[in-house]
């Protein structure tokens, strides 16, 4: 996973919830991760990654995601096994080798 990955990665983990989270970088950290994203009813997406599924809504007048799209994406992501602290092991293992 590249520093851009681990970083965005962090920053949707991180408390306060940043408002500062692009949607494009969002969808670029699941296609990372290996979820399919699959356009559904208008700004609607539906996301699969390990078994765990969730609809994610597109912003609307912006492309910057609202707190409550990120406590969403959290909440899936965690359920799909995603997390910092399993992501960073990841890396250190890769950049050793």
């Amino acid at each position: 996973m590249s520093h851009k990955h681990v970083n965005q990665l962090r920053s949707i983990f991180h408390d306060p919830i940043s408002a500062n989270i692009h949607w494009r970088e969002v969808e670029s950290l699941l296609t990372h991760l290996g979820a399919s994203i699959e356009t559904a009813h208008g700004a609607r997406f539906h996301v699969r990654l390990n078994r765990a599924e969730t609809f994610l809504h597109h912003p609307h007048h912006s492309n910057v995601c609202d707190r409550n799209l990120i406590k969403q994406l959290r909440e899936f992501l965690a359920h799909a096994g995603v997390s910092v602290s399993s992501y960073e092991s990841q890396h250190a293992r890769h950049s050793e080798s």
